[in-house]
């Protein structure tokens, strides 16, 4: 199960921190034309927040278990990321992007397994 654990983590991290980087480093404007719709309903700053926020995640999720400094930031991170992602479904429930819907419920029962096996 730890193994499991390891590889679900690992690649959430990659993951959020990629697309995380992405809505930091990109302008609004590139991140919709490059088919992330939902940044036309937020401002600049808030998507910037929500990739600050994936960022964290990602992070959160590997490096405290690695450096064993506060490993139960892992299960707290994993968290995090289940309600951001329970955001994001929203979201895309409002602008009627069910695939959008079913991706993120995929990675919300996925964080939801790695805090319920790291707490």
């Amino acid at each position: 199960m730890n193994i499991a654990l390891w590889i679900i983590a690992g690649l959430l991290a990659v993951a959020f921190l990629a697309s995380g980087v992405v809505k930091l480093l990109q302008p609004r404007e590139k991140l919709v034309a490059s088919g992330m719709g939902f940044a036309e309903d937020f401002s600049v700053g808030a998507v910037k927040a929500i990739g600050a926020l994936e960022v964290l995640a990602g992070v959160g999720l590997i490096l405290p278990a690695v450096l064993d400094i506060a490993p139960v930031l892992v299960p707290l991170a994993a968290v995090g990321l289940a309600l951001l992602m329970i955001g994001a479904m929203v979201v895309h429930l409002r602008r009627h992007e069910n695939q959008g819907v079913v991706t993120n419920l995929v990675i919300v029962a996925l964080a939801v397994m790695v805090a319920w096996g790291r707490f």
